[in-house]
C-alpha cells in the first residue's frame, strides 16, 4: 500500500503519470470496494482490484484512457470495460494521475495574453516567453505563472518541454515563429501549434523540410491553429485554439452536440 501510495505522489509531483483505478462497487463480485490498481504507461501493474479478470480489463482499457487524460467511472462488460452502466456490472473508478500541465505561450502580444488568461482559468500553470521587454511585463499578464523575457531561441532551449506542455506560438512575425519551431520539434510537446495562414505556415513548414527536419515531427505540428468558428478578436482566436487543444486532449470530434429528437407530423386541425 505504501509503494501504491508513493507512486501516486510522484506522478502528481512532475514523474510519469500512472493511471489509478478504484472498485467502487464490486456488483456480484465477493470483492472489496475500495481496492486499488495502478496500470504504468508501459503496462506494467501495481496491487489489484482483487480479480484478475478486472485487473486485465483495466490493464487492456489503460492505453485509451492514458490519451484521454482525465477521470470517469466504468463498468465492468465481460473482458472489457464500458462507460455506460449495466444493472450489477462492477464499477471502477479510474484516473490518470499526472502533474499539472504545463501551457507555453511563445509571444506575448493580445492573442498570447489572452490565451494565458484562458490555459489560466483551465488549470493550466502558464508560461509565456517574449522578447520585447514591454510584452514580457508580468503586470500585463498576471495569469502567468512564469513570464520570461529573453531571445526566443535562448529561452525555449532551456525551457523544460515533455509530454504534459502545451505550446502555442503566436510571436510577431514568421521569422519568429520558425526559429521558435525549430527548437520546439522533437521534444515530445503534448501539443505544438503555430499561428498564421496556409501560405505563411506552409512556406516555415517548407523550410523545415529542406533542412532536414524529419516528416513526422513536421506532420504533429498543428497549423494553421485553432478551430474553424468564425474568430476574429484575439479572445475569440484564443478560445478556438484553445479548443482545439482540449479537443485533441481529451478525444473529441468538434461535432456541434446540437439535438432535437425527431417527432412524427403535426395532427392536422379539424
Amino acid at each position: 500500500m505504501l509503494e501504491l501510495t508513493q507512486r501516486l505522489i510522484d506522478a502528481a509531483e512532475g514523474g510519469a503519470p500512472v493511471l489509478l483505478a478504484v472498485l467502487v462497487d464490486p456488483g456480484p463480485l465477493p470483492l472489496a470496494p475500495g481496492a486499488r490498481l495502478l496500470v504504468e504507461p508501459d503496462g506494467r501493474t501495481l496491487g489489484s482490484l482483487g480479480d484478475p479478470a478486472l485487473d486485465a480489463a483495466v490493464a487492456r482499457a489503460a492505453p485509451g484512457l492514458f490519451a484521454r487524460h482525465g477521470a470517469r467511472t466504468l463498468y465492468a462488460a465481460g473482458e472489457t470495460l464500458a462507460e455506460r452502466h449495466t444493472e450489477g456490472a462492477p464499477a471502477i473508478y479510474v484516473e490518470v494521475v499526472e502533474s499539472r500541465p504545463t501551457f507555453l505561450v511563445v509571444g506575448a502580444g493580445h492573442i498570447g495574453r489572452a490565451l494565458a488568461r484562458l490555459a489560466n482559468f483551465l488549470g493550466y500553470r502558464v508560461a509565456v516567453i517574449d522578447d520585447r521587454p514591454d510584452f514580457a511585463d508580468p503586470a500585463l499578464i498576471p495569469e502567468a505563472d512564469e513570464v520570461i523575457c529573453d531571445d526566443f531561441e535562448a529561452a525555449l532551449e532551456r525551457f523544460p518541454i515533455g509530454p504534459s506542455t502545451t505550446i502555442v506560438l503566436v510571436t510577431r512575425g514568421h521569422k519568429q515563429d520558425e526559429l521558435s519551431l525549430r527548437k520546439c520539434l522533437g521534444r515530445g510537446a503534448a501539443y505544438l501549434g503555430m499561428i498564421g495562414s496556409r501560405r505563411r505556415t506552409t512556406a516555415v513548414l517548407d523550410h523545415l523540410r529542406a533542412e532536414g527536419f524529419p516528416e513526422a515531427e513536421l506532420d504533429r505540428v498543428r497549423t494553421p491553429i485553432g478551430l474553424d468558428i468564425g474568430a476574429e478578436t484575439p479572445e475569440e482566436i484564443a478560445v478556438s485554439i484553445v479548443a482545439e487543444v482540449i479537443l485533441l486532449r481529451r478525444g473529441g470530434t468538434g461535432a456541434p452536440m446540437y439535438y432535437r429528437a425527431r417527432r412524427g407530423p403535426t395532427p392536422a386541425r379539424s
